[in-house]
């Protein structure tokens, strides 16, 4: 059902003939919307993709928009081969750019060597970056040099240049969405505040115990959230990769644990997970600078 209904643009040259434009390289382009897709309920790209839509709230394409995000423009990532749906009757908006990109294009050149530092081509279409207009128009001259390059002949240099302006494209994208995630303060907080009662019911119902290591997908899912923009949210607003959090928020466990005459080091061990007593002792000294019994001593 889904193939029936998913427009495949398995090539630059087939997106560019959907909006009648030429084809400057077969590689890469930017695309200017005109004509709106409503004959479908999905679309595949089969490259990077990026879809810079004017506001469109109306089309019902606000992609995660919420009360505190700029309404100038929204940008949604796309991995080659993913498939992007939305609600509402049109699934791409009459309004914006879209900048087009196939890996092969990169192919030895820098931005190749580090394209899986954009994680935001790993987010759901709901955790989108929204606009003011002042970040739009920036993006828009980034894309017009992108534009400018493939109007010119294509030579050795052509793939080095490229990448470069699209690498300036994604560098603002970066900086945008660490914007975002400061006017997303008090939303972030409770989601941080939602992670730590998940993380504290698990360690003290004992869940920890009886499985695998508690991973940042659950958590992620059980929020809503892909796992790469939780992971980044989480390294923005504590400075912490997953592992590093969970480290921290075990240990601060395991000393309220320790103050109750009841919890040897082998029974927190054990109720926190911790491969063996040994490994425990280990990353408690090493984090706090002294083994669980001198800590429980000086505790007291």
């Amino acid at each position: 059902m889904e193939k029936e209904n998913t427009l495949e643009f398995r090539t630059v040259y087939e997106c560019n003939c959907w909006q009648n434009c030429d084809t400057w390289h077969p590689l890469a382009s930017v695309i200017q919307l005109g004509k709106p897709l409503s004959e479908c309920h999905a679309v595949r790209f089969g490259f990077y993709t990026v879809l810079l839509m004017e506001d469109c709230t109306d089309d019902g394409l606000e992609c995660g928009r919420q009360y505190c995000d700029y309404t100038a423009a929204t940008a949604v990532f796309l991995r080659p081969g993913e498939v992007f749906r939305m609600n509402g009757p049109l699934v791409l908006p009459a309004q914006g750019s879209v900048l087009a990109f196939h890996p092969d294009l990169l192919f030895h050149t820098a931005l190749k060597r580090h394209m899986g530092d954009y994680h935001f081509f790993n987010y759901r279409k709901e955790e989108s970056l929204h606009l003011s207009q002042r970040e739009a128009e920036k993006l828009t001259a980034c894309l017009g040099y992108v534009a400018d390059e493939l109007r010119q002949p294509v030579d050795m240099h052509t793939s080095t240049i490229l990448s470069r302006y699209i690498e300036l494209f994604l560098d603002y994208c970066v900086r945008y969405y660490e914007r975002q995630f400061i006017t997303r303060e008090n939303g972030n907080q409770f989601l941080l505040e939602q992670t730590e009662r998940m993380l504290n019911n698990c360690m003290a119902s004992g869940e920890l115990r009886d499985r695998q290591p508690l991973r940042a997908t659950c958590v992620a899912r059980e929020l809503g959230l892909s796992e790469a923009y939780f992971s980044d949210l989480l390294k923005f607003e504590t400075g912490m990769k997953w592992e590093e959090y969970l480290q921290m928020k075990k240990l601060e466990f395991a000393k309220t644990m320790l103050l109750q005459p009841e919890n040897t080091p082998d029974v927190v061990a054990r109720q926190l997970g911790y491969e063996s007593v040994r490994h425990f002792c280990f990353i408690f000294k090493k984090m706090t600078g002294m083994p669980p019994d001198k800590y429980l001593y000086s505790a007291n």
